[in-house]
């Protein structure tokens, strides 16, 4: 079999941003600045009057949501931004080709015997798919020349660099999902929150002085509608998020642990 003596070499790749409350703060101060002087413009308003003029359009219709859009706006921003970042990360750990033509690659070349053609397989592929494979390959070699274990045990030393390559590899995977899957919940509820205060300002303005006062009224309806609708439209975009990327992880790591008990089974039929 071919052995290569160089070390492999590391090549840095996007990982993921490693801060999501600084993405939070961030989107939070882009919803504020959309919120005051976007939808909040007097040109949005009758008369120019922002606090009791009735909204000309969309965007003041929006403004009337009351302090929560704000907040929702951030949640709804974060879950774009997440998403467009794990679709990044996701993209680089894939690796330069299909990850499914590189485990066949990788297949072949283990029952050819060519170690060294794994390995390069591995440098022009790259991403975390490569990264554990290379890992595993190194530990494949060392057993070779480790003639004081048994095959069982070098069995198990394979095994064992399979598991703990794949351990280290996930986390970045999986970094930020957790915050996505949280907004799946929370904008909903957010939403829920705002459409309950806006309820509250309706029920209000019904009793005030045994008339309803037309102008509070639907101040209070459209609060509970939007809130509403922006909280629904930030969990649904959250759900269909985490899903389509924890699916993807999941191929990843499929791949990964074919490749690596096909590596396994390789070292058992040709070792004694």
């Amino acid at each position: 079999m071919g052995t290569i003596n160089s070390a492999p070499k590391k090549a840095k790749r996007f990982r993921g941003i490693e801060s999501a409350f600084l993405v939070i703060v961030c989107c939070f101060i882009v919803a504020l600045c959309v919120f005051m002087f976007v939808l909040g413009d007097p040109a949005n308003f009758a008369d120019g009057d922002v606090e009791s003029g009735h909204p000309l359009n969309m965007l003041g219709t929006v403004y009337r949501g009351g302090v929560i859009v704000p907040i929702l706006q951030t949640l709804f921003l974060t879950v774009i931004v997440l998403s467009i970042e794990r679709a990044i990360a996701l993209m680089k750990a894939n690796g330069a080709g299909k990850t499914t033509k590189f485990v066949s690659n990788i297949k072949d070349a283990l029952i050819a015997g060519d170690i060294k053609k794994a390995h390069e397989l591995c440098d022009k592929q790259k991403g975390c798919v490569a990264s554990v494979i290379t890992s595993v390959l190194l530990k494949y070699e060392e057993m070779e020349n480790s003639p004081k274990l048994t095959k069982e045990q070098k069995l198990a030393t394979i095994q064992q660099e399979v598991e703990e390559a794949t351990a280290l590899e996930l986390p970045s995977l999986n970094q930020n999902l957790v915050v996505v899957a949280t907004l799946t919940t929370l904008g909903t509820l957010v939403g829920l929150l705002g459409t309950v205060l806006g309820m509250i300002k309706s029920f209000s303005a019904l009793a005030s002085e045994g008339a309803a006062d037309s102008v509070a009224l639907s101040a209070g309806i459209s609060e509970a509608l939007v809130n509403t609708a922006f909280g629904i439209l930030t969990g649904a975009l959250a759900v269909i998020s985490y899903n389509f990327f924890t699916s993807k992880i999941d191929k990843i790591t499929y791949a990964i642990d074919e490749i690596g008990f096909s590596i396994v089974q390789t070292y058992a039929s040709t070792h004694e």
